[in-house]
């Protein structure tokens, strides 16, 4: 599947939100490269991305260029990645469905999945990763027994071995990520949709029991990623009537707050896939990082291409 790629006027922007002070900063912008998909190292300085398959590191406060970091040849990652919590390892999603464990600094990959039977098709989007570096939280997509394409929320250990299906339905689940404490799992579903591609927001106990629907509006939500802190939610709303989630919509960036239920825009571009995939939080929880696809003219079309 191809890779997404930048239109002619467009360029990738890596944006920090900083809450306390209620601004986004660009911290790196490219016209060449489609970067996409930041995580935020648990030591603090450096952004991690994907980049057309592979992964890079960027200085948090814009101080560098990007630094390769070395994936192992045949390994093709897609743009669901995590980083353990201890800092030592990527958590890497590849197209081949499965799962990886890859140092820090690069290196050989270990697997963590295990392949399953070829003609169910099933494949891992790695989306979160407990705050004890024991659990992860990946969507799995393969064919039922009707052969149509499903998805569910499922958790496995990081040291390897079966994983655990939370969610058992014929509707979209995607985004599966922890809660600060751990206890709790949210993820976006169309399961109470109102049209086709109206997903929202829920949560659940990370044994699946105690659904709960958070978000109720007419647009489509995506990507809920719980702070380190435990005060907020950041997520990604789309446009009413959007199917999935592609690139190159006006979309929002939305923060809710844990305490109170209130909810705000707090920054609103030209962007979708590859925005806000992964967990972009600095490990105080007071800064977020993203990425917009602005143009300097209306966008005319463009990659239609999915991490799926």
């Amino acid at each position: 599947m191809a890779f997404l790629t930048l239109q002619a006027n467009q360029r990738a922007e890596v944006r920090v939100y900083d809450l306390d002070a209620g601004e986004a900063t660009a911290v790196f912008s490219s016209t060449e490269r489609f970067v996409e998909a930041p995580n935020w190292h648990p030591g603090g300085e450096w952004l991690v991305l994907n980049v057309e398959g592979s992964l890079v590191r960027l200085r948090a406060d814009g101080s560098s260029e990007l630094e390769p970091i070395a994936v192992p040849a045949p390994l093709v990652l897609n743009n669901d990645h995590v980083i353990s919590p201890d800092g030592d390892h990527l958590l890497v999603s590849a197209r081949d469905g499965q799962l990886y464990r890859i140092p820090w600094q690069g290196g050989a990959a270990s697997r963590i999945t295990e392949p399953s039977d070829p003609a169910l098709r099933f494949k891992y989007y790695l989306h979160g990763v407990s705050p004890d570096g024991q659990t992860l939280a990946a969507i799995g997509g393969g064919l039922d027994a009707s052969g149509d394409w499903v998805t569910n929320v499922y958790t496995l250990p990081v040291s390897g071995g079966p994983h655990t299906q939370l969610t058992d339905d014929a509707f979209a689940d995607d985004g599966c990520d922890f809660s600060a404490d751990g206890e709790t799992i949210w993820f976006n579903s169309e399961r109470e949709r109102e049209y086709p591609g109206h997903a929202q927001l829920f949560r659940m106990r990370v044994d699946g029991t105690e659904l709960q629907r958070v978000t109720h509006d007419d647009r489509v939500n995506w990507f809920p990623h719980p702070s380190p802190d435990g005060r907020h939610v950041l997520y990604l709303s789309y446009p009413a009537g959007t199917t999935g989630h592609p690139p190159n919509l006006e979309v929002e960036l939305r923060l809710i707050d844990l305490s109170s239920g209130d909810e705000r825009v707090i920054d609103s571009f030209l962007g979708g896939q590859g925005t806000t995939n992964v967990p972009g939080w600095s490990p105080d929880g007071r800064r977020v990082a993203y990425v917009a696809y602005p143009t300097t003219q209306a966008a005319t079309g463009g990659p239609t291409a999915d991490h799926r």
